[in-house]
């Protein structure tokens, strides 16, 4: 009589566990490939030199998206920039220096409540805040502060996982050969950690590239004849283009608005190829 732990019983239960996880796999991924697909298909014949660096014309059902491109531009690299630090630095200092008490646990799990928070509710509170307070007015910087604020949560949570995921000895190597603590999380712990850091920062941009709701009450306008030129000026952007020539302008071409949405879709992509090319690079100088 053969044992319920027989080697063929094993094997047969992991086969049949490993071809339900490839259906799961293929079930989770065909729709996905199946709306990249048709996005593609659809826009791709709109796609040309005019489209990508006119500007719209007839009520923005001709002409082309280049304001667009480069409000959703400066409005995720202003975001980048002000959020980068603020993000490492808070994970930096909840990773490495904060005790582990009552008080840190309470702010890590504001963060995580903070990331889960609609993107309504941010632009509300941009709006409030650096629109009207501050009286940046509908503009780039109003809108990338409310972006970095959205974004927040995230690049915290992932760069503090990615620099606790870093092994305890090399720290304790370096502090014993004389390095204080700030020379080993810059030395040590921060370049090994970089490729999850990377991977929580465009997180977090291409998050904040797509969102529609925080930049409609912060910085994007229905239309402007020219690129913006200062952070205090509105703008246009991908995401909140879309929306309006797909829901405020009749008689829209769907060549045209599905264009939109590749051009949006690339853009995230690049923003991803750029993190990892980085992330490969660090990945293959870690030492762990």
């Amino acid at each position: 009589m053969k044992s319920k732990y027989s080697p063929e019983r094993r094997n047969r239960t992991q086969r049949i566990g490993f071809f339900v996880l490839r259906l799961v796999a293929i079930i989770a991924i065909t729709p996905i490939i199946a709306i990249l697909a048709y996005i593609v298909y659809q826009g791709a014949p709109a796609l040309s030199w005019e489209f990508i660096t006119g500007f719209p014309s007839d009520g923005m059902r001709s002409g082309g998206i280049w304001p667009a491109i480069v409000g959703t531009f400066f409005l995720t690299m202003l975001c980048a920039i002000v959020v980068s630090p603020l993000g490492i630095g808070a994970a930096i200092y909840l990773s490495e220096y904060a005790p582990d008490n009552r008080w840190t646990q309470s702010i890590r799990i504001a963060i995580i409540n903070l990331a889960g928070i609609p993107s309504v509710v941010y632009g509300l509170f941009g709006l409030g805040l650096f629109v009207l307070f501050f009286n940046f007015g509908i503009s780039i910087l109003a809108g990338s502060l409310t972006l970095a604020i959205m974004t927040l949560p995230v690049i915290i949570t992932t760069t503090e996982e990615a620099l606790r995921a870093v092994p305890q000895p090399f720290r304790v190597v370096s502090r014993s050969v004389g390095a204080t603590q700030w020379q080993t999380i810059r030395r040590i712990v921060l370049p090994q950690a970089l490729p999850g850091i990377m991977t929580g920062i465009i997180l977090g941009l291409e998050r904040a590239a797509g969102e529609t709701a925080p930049i409609l009450f912060t910085a994007a306008v229905f239309f402007l004849p020219q690129v913006p030129t200062s952070a205090l000026d509105p703008t246009m952007a991908l995401p909140y283009h879309l929306y309006v020539i797909s829901t405020q302008v009749p008689g829209m071409s769907p060549q045209i608005q599905y264009g939109t949405a590749l051009v949006l879709l690339i853009f995230v992509l690049g923003l991803n190829l750029v993190a990892t090319v980085i992330r490969s690079r660090a990945r293959a100088r870690r030492q762990w």
